[in-house]
């Protein structure tokens, strides 16, 4: 990873959701590593926990990414996958990210970039017409999608050494039914919304998202293909303080 894991880091993961990040983070820190997932859902904490186990190099817990309760320079390395754009408060995320970062440490984040590169925001955008609580998050979806507005709250956070870059994720599916499935049956988060809205509602908004012209292909074609674009950030915690003139902005 960019993050620099490594046998013995130890590593907070944080809004880890199912703890599919903190899996991969224990994976590559091995039994001499650490690593702390922590979400500010309880019941996305009990989801990480249950993938996750009980090992001796674990630890689970409910925190507020804007507030965590860990002592200053706690860990070598802070991951946050598709997180920190549902934060209220993006700087104060990244300032905690950074305090309880060692001098010299890594921050790592995935955010979504361009709405057009999202296998279900359309249908997202829909289901929030008919709900309307869940109108801010999904707008919060996309809020960080340019490169220069994140490099800029990891530089107003105090980070050095800041990189963004773009990677694309294309997900195959076996069949268009594995894609819209869920959606149909509620077993996605979407879809647990989807699941519960007026039956005469339901089909249009599930449609909406899943047949657009292009976007998949009929099982005797090879199954669906899912595109999906994020920005990935990196940025250190210096040494010693780094003047702003001082970051180094790359992207590839």
């Amino acid at each position: 990873m960019r993050a620099h894991l490594a046998p013995g880091v130890r590593v907070l993961d944080i809004a880890t959701g199912t703890g599919l990040s903190a899996e991969a983070a224990l994976a590559a820190v091995g039994p001499t590593g650490y690593v702390t997932a922590a979400d500010i859902s309880p019941a996305m904490v009990e989801k990480a926990r249950e993938r996750l186990g009980e090992p001796a190099n674990v630890s689970v817990s409910v925190e507020d990414g804007q507030a965590l309760t860990f002592p200053d320079g706690s860990f070598d390395a802070v991951l946050c996958n598709l997180g920190l754009m549902f934060f209220p408060d993006p700087v104060r995320g990244l300032s905690e990210f950074r305090r309880v970062l060692r001098p010299g440490g890594r921050a790592a984040v995935s955010v979504n970039t361009v709405v057009k590169r999202s296998y279900n925001h359309q249908i997202n955008v829909i289901i929030a017409r008919h709900v309307p609580s869940l109108a801010e998050s999904v707008t919060r979806t996309f809020a960080l999608g340019e490169a220069s507005r994140l490099h800029s709250l990891f530089s107003e956070a105090g980070f050095a050494d800041i990189e963004t870059y773009t990677v694309k994720r294309t997900f195959v599916l076996p069949s268009f039914d594995a894609y819209y499935g869920p959606f149909e049956r509620g077993g996605a988060s979407t879809g647990q919304v989807l699941a519960a809205l007026p039956e005469e509602i339901r089909p249009r908004c599930a449609r909406r998202g899943a047949a657009r012209p292009g976007r998949h292909r009929r099982a005797d074609q090879g199954g669906s293909r899912v595109p999906d674009r994020q920005w990935q950030a990196l940025a250190g915690v210096p040494e010693e303080p780094v003047p702003k003139k001082g970051l180094d902005d790359r992207r590839s």
